[in-house]
């Protein structure tokens, strides 16, 4: 792989390049969107790196948004509206391995020799269309190879949250990650605990969306340790291998699959209450389908998992000839709710009953007979019942 005369640089990034350089700062693309064009993956998403402080970066635009300014990083707001990251060039100067404090004004050799992985560490300027490929990242991505910029150790004891970006890199790209990178990764995947959740969330479900496989990336954080730290429900097994593949790329849905205990290890990760519900709703009846040749069992599996019926049918395992029996009950329109009765808690109330818990479960009686029989559901019916 040699470098290109020229990237395709969008026309907003290259102004605030170009307003930058005028003032006076220094002024490269780098990041994920140099090595994905690199690799020929579309990415117009282009992040500035500048010898400008912050405070001058707000100096120069009108227009900006302080998304990170204690770590150097200005958004620019081109004219519309969209962000445009501008970074301070920068080093880390003392880290715990979640939070780094940065320092500013240094050169943009030190700022790339900050970052995680070679094939992230490369750097173009795009007013001269020059290069800066001081860790040999273009000749990683020809090889096909994760490497840790310098020592892989120091890299990941930085920041924790590296050793599943690499695994994330090597799923998505089908790379293979570097000897060394590889046993520093295993070596310190212990520090992978003092992460935040949300972080870990953040990477683990990422990494399910752009990997070519997904069980790619679960062998990946089995072997280097993660999954026993942060998602123990997925044990050592490895029977979803294959069948995990063929699943719809829904981050929630891979994971209820994958784990023992869905709600345990969606709550673990902070998710939202309606993952979680999702997650437990899954675990509870992945391994309890209706007789397809059963239209009735169908109207009470459909009316017991409600709104999860999609996520189930999605985990059918083979054969799945249950699929077209429920597209066929479906298609009937049953009622299979309580709002779906031909009568409301009022209705039985004036027809005597009383007023309270026994309502509900009067209801709860009547839909199951118009489960059983969807004809029942007329107002007349169900009233002669009461």
């Amino acid at each position: 792989m040699t470098f290109p005369a020229q990237l395709p640089i969008p026309p907003e990034v290259l102004k605030i390049a170009q307003k930058l350089e005028d003032a006076g700062f220094e002024t490269w693309c780098v990041g994920g969107a140099i090595r994905d064009n690199l690799l020929g993956v579309e990415n117009h998403d282009f992040d500035l790196t500048t010898s400008a402080p912050p405070q001058d970066v707000q100096k120069v635009f009108k227009r900006t948004v302080p998304v990170g300014i204690d770590h150097g990083t200005v958004a620019v707001l081109d004219a519309h509206n969209k962000p445009h990251e501008v970074t301070t060039f920068r080093k880390d100067i003392q880290t715990d391995g979640r939070h780094a404090v940065v320092e500013f004004g240094v050169s943009l050799m030190d700022d790339l020799a900050r970052r995680d992985f070679t094939i992230n560490a490369i750097a173009y300027h795009p007013v001269r269309h020059e290069w800066r490929d001081p860790f040999q990242g273009e000749q990683d991505l020809a090889k096909k190879l994760i490497r840790s910029v310098g020592d892989p150790n120091w890299r990941f004891q930085e920041d924790y949250l590296r050793i599943l970006r690499a695994l994330r890199f090597s799923a998505r790209f089908e790379f293979r990650i570097h000897a060394r990178t590889l046993e520093a990764a295993k070596a310190n995947a212990q520090g992978l605990a003092q992460l935040s959740a949300e972080r870990v969330r953040d990477e683990w479900f990422k990494g399910m969306l752009t990997a070519k496989k997904v069980s790619k990336l679960v062998a990946l954080w089995r072997d280097v340790g993660a999954t026993r730290i942060w998602l123990p429900e997925l044990g050592a097994g490895s029977t979803e291998q294959g069948a995990v593949d063929k699943l719809p790329r829904d981050p929630v849905l891979i994971t209820a699959y994958l784990a023992k205990d869905p709600a345990s290890l969606l709550t673990r990760l902070k998710c939202s209450t309606k993952d979680i519900e999702r997650g437990r709703a899954i675990g509870q009846w992945r391994d309890k389908y209706p007789d397809a040749k059963d239209a009735v069992a169908i109207r009470r599996w459909l009316a017991a998992v409600g709104q999860y019926a999609d996520d189930l049918l999605a985990l059918l395992p083979a054969p799945r000839s249950l699929l077209p029996a429920v597209a066929k009950v479906r298609d009937a329109h049953p009622p299979l709710t309580l709002k779906d009765l031909a009568v409301k808690g009022d209705d039985l109330i004036t027809a005597g009953v009383r007023p309270g818990p026994d309502v509900g479960e009067a209801l709860a009686r009547l839909l199951d007979e118009v489960l059983e029989d969807p004809a029942r559901n007329t107002k007349e019916y169900l009233l002669s019942r009461v």
